[in-house]
């Protein structure tokens, strides 16, 4: 019996242990999450910033400013895919706390600790939901911006004048749009970020 009552409290103390781990896997993910997004957000001002300079310049020599904008355009490029691959890895993070957490509750013999605890779970998966649902909605609004950076790249290249800038200025204006649609998303990320960071935090508040 004594054998028996050491071996099911060495099994709780390894669950809870994987448990633990799980939570600090995703919290890990989550702060990396932010930290990303955020820089995402600065490398989307300084690339719209660039463009605009360049289409407001009236006199001089225009080329230096098209050389900016062209210089952020692969930084955008990466900060895209570095976005898309950090939803990825979160995602499979956040797979594996919630099934495990979801499992845990399954286990708990009192109905009413375990009503209690699975709302807990229901609302820290929402929150979590919203953040997927909103960086994969940057990644989505990141192409058409993207093209309308190439575009206005690929039409100036061979053409930095006054005249080749005044021809390219609808499609600033149309990544000046799309540039909204992907800030607008990162920053709802960022807000269910931190509320998440909150919720996988081990310090009493």
């Amino acid at each position: 019996m004594k054998r028996q009552s050491l071996l099911t409290l060495g099994l709780v103390f390894i669950v809870a242990g994987a448990a633990y781990a799980g939570q600090d896997r995703l919290a890990t993910s989550i702060r990396d999450t932010r930290a990303e997004a955020t820089t995402t957000s600065s490398q989307l001002n300084s690339t719209l910033a660039a463009l605009n300079a360049l289409v407001a310049q009236k006199k001089g020599d225009l080329r230096p400013a098209y050389e900016a904008f062209q210089s952020e355009i692969p930084k955008t490029e990466s900060a895209a895919a570095t976005t898309k691959a950090r939803l990825k890895s979160m995602s499979d993070d956040g797979d594996a706390y919630f099934g495990d957490w979801q499992k845990t509750i399954n286990d708990i013999s009192n109905t009413s600790v375990q009503k209690k605890a699975q709302k807990r779970l229901n609302k820290a998966r929402e929150s979590y939901n919203k953040v997927e649902v909103a960086l994969t909605s940057a990644g989505d609004k990141f192409r058409p911006f993207l093209s309308d950076l190439t575009d206005v790249q690929k039409a100036l290249s061979q053409d930095v004048t006054a005249g080749g800038v005044k021809t390219v200025k609808p499609i600033v204006k149309s990544a000046n749009w799309n540039y909204k649609g992907v800030q607008g998303a990162i920053d709802q990320a960022l807000r269910e970020l931190d509320k998440m960071e909150k919720a996988l935090s081990g310090e009493a508040s």
